[in-house]
């Protein structure tokens, strides 16, 4: 009896919860316990490892009541699947194991959980099987019923459970060669503490997810198979993302989730790494690898090469071909599995992952809606290049009559697709198949490299535009520009089987790799061909991210649109800062303006006292304009003036006329010292509130929701 004393002391130091100390308050325990037996409320939960431990989460509170429902229907659950998690994984009630939905993933095994013990290392519980929670539960209620405790019951690991009473109950391990030295399992090591029902653990239970899906973005990651410090996959990184777009809906757009006006966006990740790395390239660069400096090689290998593989014409394609195949398909697997989804698309890229999507969007045809039939738009996964004849083409748009004027002055596919608007109409073509003709042939020269002898020039170079083939009266060209595509000459870009809404970019280098291949300006009129919106979104001191609105406005220079605090107000260190600026331009106009009054007033011609006093109002009011127009000039150099001045400067329209640069305000402690922070400003934007309220405001604008109150 005092080894199990003693027990009951370390648990009462090892576990909040109350045990009893002494024989009135077992007695008291015991006298109420026969009326209080209640089932136990099983919750279901899966295991996943983390950190090559097993680690037991909790599934929400939804998802376990639809599993308890199907486990408790009565029916056969070998072929009973229910969808969890937003409809992300699939558990199979047979197997017992939980299975991705939209990417690849090992199963996890899933358990309905009654009796917990307490883990070794840290504070967290695990569950038992649910064989013998069974027989747990079987022990408890006789004794609760029978009023009989100190129960003893054996694991099948030989583990030793000892029911002292209902709030005391402990679990000790066997110890190697217990038996032969005769020691009795209660005198084993320290005793684990042993809870009944999920609501007596120390868990997080989130209340689950809105079915109503309003919006899908698809993310593409970056070079690496890691995507922040923690060196954690696309997966768990969008997995974040999404847990902070459900929060900031809730505290943001609490007025339309009341009104049930929206439901939730669904962001789901696109791998590209995995399947370029399973080519055989990795074995190939093994081979001519250094030995020394082995981890920093193995790292350089697998993660910066990425760069070179997308600079390198046979990679490149296997890269966007495996991103807009990846995309199309769980786009695809989506409209089944939820056939009522009536919303928008749009793509988010980070790092590298968006320039590869901005490379393909570049590349895309604006002719989805010629397709008769979804079942032909599904089934388009790569463009196969251009094999129809002239004829063809025109009698695919309807305007078969018109290929006689075209043999008759002997202009074939590649000298119609140099033709301006004046030359066909010189020709005797109306405005309406003009058009037509225009429109099909730039969008085809755009997709697959018609008449492109050279990709970039040195002195300017023009994104394709739908406006300048369409819209020139004279028949002249703007010769500051040439008609070419974006991307590589080599690659075939194919083509996504939707429209996206939006094109968000996270800490994109696109703005370099443009200059890189040659690009010095961006045409004011060029807008994506298939999508609407682009907003490039950067930390100040991410080392990779690249402005873009520079490109389209070289003339002009202007700061990019500061991301507002999620909490509705600017961060105080910046506000600190821009007090302080002001009060120094402040400072330095008033000063420079009366030094500026007393060298005139010191400088100025003696006049007889007759004039003086005629012209004294005129002398005094002199000085004030002089005075005032540098202040003015020098106001114009302050934050406010820019300010104002961003708000109506024209940046083009390939945002739709809105601001391209998004930049987040940095952390206070970030601004001590920018060079420590930069690799972990690249890394910042998967838990960013910031920058999830930026895209989620965006996105819902399109709806005609907006935020509960507008952001300063």
């Amino acid at each position: 009896m005092s080894s199990v004393e003693s027990h009951q002391e370390q648990l009462s130091q090892s576990d909040p919860s109350p045990s009893p100390n002494s024989c009135s308050s077992f007695e008291l325990i015991d006298m109420d316990a026969g009326s209080l037996y209640e089932p136990v409320s099983p919750h279901w939960f899966y295991c996943k490892i983390i950190d090559s431990k097993e680690t037991w989460i909790p599934f929400n509170s939804e998802d376990s009541q639809q599993l308890e429902e199907a486990y408790g229907s009565g029916k056969d659950c070998n072929g009973r699947v229910v969808p969890t998690d937003g409809g992300r994984y699939d558990v199979h009630m047979g197997e017992r194991m939980r299975y991705a939905v939209y990417w690849d993933e090992l199963a996890s095994e899933v358990r309905r959980c009654t009796w917990f013990y307490k883990g070794d290392k840290d504070n967290k519980y695990v569950p038992y099987s649910e064989s013998f929670s069974q027989v747990l539960e079987e022990t408890y209620m006789l004794a609760v019923t029978l009023d009989e405790w100190k129960k003893k019951l054996e694991s099948p690991n030989r583990e030793i459970i000892i029911l002292h009473n209902p709030k005391l109950m402990v679990h000790y391990q066997p110890v190697a060669g217990s038996d032969e030295w005769g020691s009795t399992p209660t005198e084993q090591g320290r005793p684990r503490t042993v809870k009944r029902g999920v609501e007596n653990i120390s868990v997080d239970i989130h209340c689950g997810e809105p079915l109503q899906i309003d919006h899908l973005v698809f993310v593409v990651h970056g070079i690496g198979p890691a995507c922040d410090l923690r060196f954690r996959s696309i997966v768990q990184c969008v997995n974040d993302f999404r847990s902070v777009s459900l929060n900031l809906l809730q505290t943001h757009f609490k007025k339309a989730q009341e009104n049930q006006q929206i439901g939730r966006v669904e962001f789901l990740p696109v791998n590209w790494h995995s399947p370029l790395h399973s080519t055989g390239v990795d074995v190939d660069l093994q081979r001519i690898t250094l030995p020394s400096i082995n981890r920093l090689r193995h790292f350089t290998n697998d993660t910066i090469l990425d760069v070179f593989f997308y600079n390198s014409p046979t990679y490149c394609q296997t890269i966007v071909d495996t991103v807009v195949s990846e995309m199309n398909r769980i786009y695809t697997l989506f409209l089944q599995r939820n056939p009522d989804f009536k919303g928008g698309v749009s793509i988010a890229g980070h790092s590298l992952g968006s320039l590869i999507l901005f490379d393909i969007l570049t590349n895309q045809k604006d002719s989805l809606g010629d397709i008769d039939s979804e079942k032909d738009l599904l089934n388009i996964v790569m463009d196969q290049g251009d094999t129809l004849t002239l004829e063809e083409d025109l009698k695919k748009l309807q305007l078969s009559e018109f290929f006689n004027i075209f043999e008759k002055e002997k202009v074939d596919k590649e000298a119609l697709a140099l033709c301006t608007d004046r030359d066909l109409q010189e020709m005797g073509i109306p405005l309406g198949p003009r058009r037509k003709i225009l429109n099909y042939f730039r969008t085809r020269k755009n997709s697959t490299g018609i008449n492109r002898p050279t990709l970039w020039s040195a002195s300017g170079v023009n994104i394709p535009k739908e406006s300048e083939l369409c819209s020139s009266t004279d028949g002249t060209r703007n010769e500051e520009y040439l008609d070419v595509g974006i991307g590589q000459v080599s690659v075939k870009y194919p083509r996504l089987i939707y429209k996206p809404e939006i094109f968000f970019a996270f800490g994109s280098p696109i703005g370099m790799f443009l200059t890189v291949r040659g690009l010095k300006r961006i045409d004011p009129n060029y807008r994506f061909p298939t999508c609407k919106g682009f907003f490039n979104i950067y930390h100040p001191f991410d080392p990779v991210a690249y402005r873009i609105e520079p490109m389209v406005v070289p003339e002009v220079e202007f700061e990019p649109m500061l991301i507002p605090h999620h909490k509705g107000r600017k961060r105080m260190h910046l506000e600190l800062r821009e007090g302080l600026t002001r009060m120094s331009m402040d400072l330095k106009n008033n000063l420079l303006g009366s030094l500026r009054m007393a060298w005139k007033s010191f400088t100025r011609a003696s006049y007889p006292a007759l004039q003086s006093s005629e012209t004294a109002e005129e002398s005094e009011a002199e000085p004030e304009p002089s005075s005032e127009k540098p202040s003015d000039v020098n106001t114009e150099e302050t934050s406010v003036a820019v300010k104002e001045e961003v708000l109506t400067i024209n940046v083009g329209m390939l945002n739709g006329g809105q601001r391209i640069d998004y930049v987040l305000q940095e952390k206070p402690i970030e601004s001590f010292n920018e060079y420590l922070f930069a690799l972990q400003s690249h890394l910042c934007y998967w838990e960013s509130e910031d920058t999830v309220l930026l895209v989620l405001k965006e996105i819902y604008q399109t709806q005609g929701i907006f935020l509960d109150q507008p952001l300063q």
